[in-house]
């Protein structure tokens, strides 16, 4: 079984517009559902993993990808 640190990145709230952090698995791209930390909206995340370089991308749960 392989290990994989989680990375943590920056996002910025699609509701309230403030910058939060998220933890990232670095292992696989993934689509996920988070609270924010501030105003505690649905944020719909989705990870895409290229080697070393992870992009993220956020919009409000309800409007989707």
């Amino acid at each position: 079984m392989s290990f994989h640190e989680l990375v943590e990145k920056d996002i910025t709230c699609p509701f309230c517009w403030e910058l939060i952090p998220v933890l990232v698995d670095p292992s696989e791209s993934q689509t996920y559902t988070e609270d924010c930390s501030v105003c505690c909206h649905p944020i719909l995340i989705k990870t895409e993993i290229f080697g070393e370089d992870i992009s993220i991308l956020a919009t409000q749960e309800d409007e989707g990808f």
